[in-house]
């Protein structure tokens, strides 16, 4: 009986073992093998969609190298799995978010296999990426109101990172002012809609889907920190030193991909939402022509200021030591990729906030110059809206205009995110007031 646990983690493990990797293949075979995750949406350029789209497989065609390429795809729920797959030897690329990353960098190092931040996936330049929510009859309705309470989240993600620095800011320590349950992104929502827990802080796309299926409302926007977030795309340098070829055919295709989310952003959602079972409205939010994250293989200097930035909270929760951020960033493949390109990448901006209707039936969405005029075109076609998106008034954050928080404010009616975000305005503004979504409609018809 003692032996059961391992021989069952060898067998577990025996799959992973006989999928090789690119390290492995110096025949006329060489297998790649990428992990991803597909219901982590902002990697979609390096995983889900690229995937979708075989643009990596008609790169690595191209070659005409006297090889033959076969590419394994294999999907992760975290980047955790991804990055002791890679320690392992057994994944080649990965994409995972920026606090993942730097845990990737510190395991690599650790045990002598080290990784490189090769290129950009998804980011929010304020923190959008991530949110705190609450079930939808809490009454819960600041920062502050979490002290003592129950509190979900993954430690060592970016949703993590966010939840303990609102905390802090808000005065309460984030070891002791709440009870912390490190618990998988799936475990804590089911947690939530049981009532075991009172909050939930997490990264994309929980928080939007949750909001969208009536599940949970937002509490805190984590565009409020005003601190880049983002996603990213890490190699092994061992593989990056023998297959330089593959690895910037990859990121040609990345940027393929990235092209044709911006090219085509509602087709994008529908293919993502097939391949990961979430809705495409959901999707949008956060992949749509002004969603939550903007998508640019580029390594911004921005995105890099703030990886280092995160490496304290880390340090802070006794997940990694110090890390040499400086070292484990490596643009020169992307850079090679790109070409001439590349430097117009670089200085590119996210497109401006914009509210944006998606009519039913539709192949692309409808734009409005404010979240006015997109009320007084829902008011007038209520029975012909698949979804609805404004930005929060203060951080610019997409939210489903029906979850918005709206406020009156004149003949200016303005959405917010978050309650907190919502009576802040409110208070510096007078004669501005909150009214339901229904009021808002009303006003704006």
């Amino acid at each position: 009986m003692k032996h059961k646990p391992v021989v069952a983690a060898l067998l577990l493990l025996a799959p992973l073992t006989a999928c090789g990797s690119a390290q492995a293949g110096d025949g006329s075979t060489v297998t790649v093998t990428v992990g991803y995750q597909s219901r982590t949406i902002n990697t979609v350029t390096a995983g889900t969609l690229l995937r979708s789209l075989g643009y990596f497989e008609k790169e690595l065609n191209s070659l005409h190298d006297g090889r033959t390429y076969k590419v394994d795809w294999q999907d992760y729920a975290t980047g955790a799995p991804i990055t002791a797959q890679m320690t392992a030897g057994k994944i080649d690329i990965g994409s995972m978010g920026d606090f993942p990353l730097l845990i990737n960098a510190a395991r690599g190092k650790q045990l002598g296999k080290p990784t490189r931040l090769v290129s950009v996936t998804g980011y929010n330049l304020r923190g959008g990426l991530n949110t705190i929510v609450t079930s939808p009859d809490s009454k819960l309705a600041s920062l502050a109101d979490l002290r003592g309470k129950k509190v979900s989240t993954s430690v060592g993600s970016a949703a993590d990172g966010t939840l303990v620095r609102a905390l802090q800011r808000a005065g309460i320590d984030p070891d002791k002012g709440i009870e912390k349950l490190n618990q998988q992104p799936a475990v804590g929502a089911s947690a939530l809609t049981a009532g075991s827990t009172d909050a939930l802080s997490q990264f994309v796309a929980w928080p939007g889907l949750l909001t969208y299926q009536g599940k949970a409302k937002a509490l805190y926007d984590g565009a409020e920190l005003n601190l880049p977030t983002f996603h990213g795309v890490t190699a092994r340098e061992d593989f990056a030193e023998k297959r330089p070829a593959v690895l910037e055919a990859f990121l040609k295709a990345q940027a393929e991909a990235t092209d044709y989310l911006d090219d085509h952003p509602v087709a994008a959602a529908e293919s993502v939402a097939k391949a990961t079972g979430l809705p495409a409205e959901v999707v949008y939010l956060y992949n749509g022509a002004h969603g939550i994250a903007t998508f640019d293989p580029a390594v911004k200097p921005r995105l890099v200021s703030a990886l280092k930035q995160d490496v304290s909270v880390l340090k802070a929760a006794k997940l990694t030591g110090d890390i040499d951020v400086d070292s484990f960033v490596d643009d020169q493949y992307v850079r090679k990729a790109l070409g001439a390109g590349y430097a117009a990448r670089l200085a590119a901006a996210p497109a401006a906030s914009a509210s944006e209707v998606w009519p039913k039936g539709a192949s692309r969405t409808q734009s409005f110059k404010t979240p006015s005029e997109l009320l007084a075109y829902v008011s007038a076609h209520r029975d012909g809206i698949r979804a609805a998106y404004v930005p929060d008034a203060t951080t610019g954050t997409l939210w489903f205009a029906d979850k918005a928080i709206w406020v009156a404010d004149g003949d200016q009616l303005l959405p917010f995110v978050a309650p907190e975000t919502a009576r802040a305005y409110v208070s510096a503004h007078g004669g501005a007031r909150v009214v339901t979504y229904a009021d808002a409609l009303e006003r704006a018809s």
